[in-house]
């Protein structure tokens, strides 16, 4: 019994440090992106309004994402940056449909489809 515990307890190691030693081949590149975001005029989350009705647009449009357990993580860790009452989307999400259900629901809370900025691209 000693031995089939200490045999599965080798395997699980030897399993993990299989999946960790895959994970860490791949490092994200963001440099493309974070290049678009250094441009004169881009706005960026460290633009967020400190006031009362932009942090609850931002709050609220982040709640119904979440409340969404059908998007993805990306679309979960999207930028909402809200400034004066209009709203910028900034991120990767999975697909269209993840880019357009976003887009959505923070049309919905904004009130307007001109109120809200896409800047949301599709990862691939």
């Amino acid at each position: 019994m000693k031995n089939k515990v200490a045999v599965l307890a080798l395997l699980s190691c030897v399993a993990a440090a299989a999946c960790y030693g895959q994970a860490s081949d791949t490092k994200p590149d963001n440099t493309k992106v974070n290049q678009r975001d250094r441009n004169a005029g881009a706005v960026t989350a460290d633009q967020q309004k400190a006031n009362a009705a932009d942090r609850e647009l931002t709050k609220q449009i982040r709640r119904s994402i979440m409340a969404d357990k059908s998007l993805s993580t990306y679309a979960h860790n999207i930028k909402i940056i809200s400034q004066n009452g209009t709203v910028t989307l900034k991120g990767p999400v999975k697909s269209d449909d993840e880019k357009k259900a976003v887009v959505a629901k923070a049309v919905a809370v904004a009130g307007s489809v001109d109120r809200v900025t896409d800047q949301i691209s599709v990862k691939h």
